[in-house]
């Protein structure tokens, strides 16, 4: 693709975008946005509107050219005169003259009730909050199409990314038998400590047999990443925020996961295609189509994967692969596989071409047909007490006491297991044991919830009531 034509607007009337949430993402973004050509953010929402002048002033905007609005009358007069709104609630500025709201809040019902609205008002929505796409996407991608915009998730984070390196290969006839992504870290090896260093957990590991189990060699792919799996047991192998996003991907391509929690295994990037096919092959998988993540183990001078994405592909001409392996392309053991993958991850820098796309030629850079596969779901870690608060917080928007896994989609009601961010911040009203899901029983949501009644419309509008 030539994006300078792809995405041209003449000067005088650049995509007008909006952004909710100002956190490391969307402050990406607004930074980024004040370079792009055919692109400005004039109006920032988010809680603590404080931050909102933070991304403003660190993106260059003076700070005299920012105003703080505590009402739609008062942004609508800011934005007049040609200043920066700043509110703390998506209302106070959806009937500006904007034509795309980029979502990044992390707040379920926030962005379900900003992305709502948006649409209503014939408003594209980016959709960077995987914390609610994975509870009601599809419904949000059916009421964009029936209002004439675009919803979408956003480039610049990986299921955007993987769903668009997905549709790449499915677009040139490849035949994908596994896709994914790597870790938000990699495990980097050090062979004069003979250590393993994660810095994204804060953990140095002795692994003095890593150097016996750094090549497959003639062993099996199974048997070594489980050897290496038994050489950092401390180490998390997979976090929610994989989960979610993945779940996000499923949805959108039709690619299931192999296992509720994915293989996960410690690999190294050129054994990808190894790895990530059907056992027949000497892989890890099932059967062919699957999805899974992997921890990047690389030494300390090899390069990173950086949260990227990847398709493992049949090699069907056989001779063009063979040219490609030799320009350095991860081809499998036995010349079946290949991996085809993009190491990067970069934020917000690179959401401004969802924009772009779904306002110049409302097209969805993460698909336009999603549809309910597969849930995030949710299992007691410990024996939960009625009144335990499942709060979720942190880096990774884990909930206290619950595990995550991916399910297949069903309907919330009597005898269900919930959407995981659908019993965020809620309070058990009846004990839950270890290891039981957590079903419709066991919380009370809000009458006013706009995530139950969208997840609602969601499970009828696509035969799941």
């Amino acid at each position: 693709m030539y994006y300078q034509s792809l995405f041209h607007r003449p000067a005088d009337r650049p995509v007008r975008a909006c952004l909710v949430g100002a956190g490391e993402f969307g402050a990406s973004y607004l930074f980024q946005a004040q370079a792009m050509p055919h692109m400005v953010v004039p109006a920032v929402c988010t809680r603590t509107v404080q931050r909102a002048v933070d991304a403003y002033v660190g993106a260059g905007i003076p700070v005299d050219d920012v105003r703080i609005c505590d009402t739609a009358e008062a942004a609508r007069a800011a934005y007049d005169a040609g200043l920066n709104v700043v509110v703390d609630s998506f209302e106070k500025i959806a009937d500006l003259p904007l034509e795309v709201l980029v979502e990044s809040s992390g707040a379920p019902e926030t962005s379900a009730a900003a992305a709502e609205l948006a649409i209503s008002r014939k408003m594209h929505v980016v959709m960077v909050s995987k914390e609610t796409d994975s509870v009601i996407g599809a419904i949000l991608g059916k009421k964009a199409r029936d209002n004439g915009v675009v919803y979408t998730t956003g480039d610049g984070d990986q299921p955007s990314m993987l769903i668009g390196l997905v549709s790449w290969g499915r677009a040139l006839g490849l035949t994908i038998v596994g896709a994914g992504k790597s870790s938000e870290y990699d495990f980097v090896y050090d062979p004069a400590s003979r250590a393993i260093v994660c810095e994204g957990q804060k953990q140095v590991i002795p692994t003095p047999e890593m150097e016996a189990n750094w090549r497959f060699g003639d062993r099996s792919a199974a048997e070594v990443v489980a050897a290496r799996a038994a050489m950092v047991p401390s180490l998390t192998m997979r976090s929610v925020p994989d989960l979610c996003e993945m779940t996000v991907v499923a949805n959108a391509t039709g690619l299931v996961p192999d296992r509720p929690t994915f293989h996960a295994p410690v690999a190294r990037m050129a054994e990808m295609p190894d790895l990530f096919c059907p056992k027949a092959d000497g892989g890890l998988f099932d059967a062919p189509g699957r999805l899974d993540i992997f921890n990047c183990l690389r030494r300390t001078d090899e390069i990173s994967m950086a949260g990227g994405e990847f398709i493992i592909v049949e090699c069907r001409d056989t001779a063009s692969w063979k040219v490609l392996e030799a320009k350095g392309h991860p081809i499998s053991r036995n010349g079946k596989y290949a991996a085809i993958y993009i190491p990067q991850h970069l934020l917000g820098v690179e959401t401004g071409t969802s924009v772009l796309a779904a306002a110049t030629m409302g097209h969805a850079t993460g698909g336009d047909d999603v549809r309910p596969i597969c849930d995030l779901q949710g299992r007691a870690a410990r024996n939960l007490k009625k009144g335990h608060l499942l709060e979720m917080g942190g880096h990774h928007h884990t909930i206290d006491g619950v595990d995550a896994f991916i399910g297949k989609a069903c309907p919330v009601g009597a005898g269900s297991p919930l959407p995981f961010y659908l019993f965020s911040h809620l309070s058990l009203i009846r004990d839950v044991p270890a290891g039981r899901t957590i079903q419709w029983e066991d919380v009370e949501i809000p009458a006013a919830s706009v995530l139950l009644r969208l997840r609602r419309e969601q499970d009828k509008a696509f035969g799941l009531a």
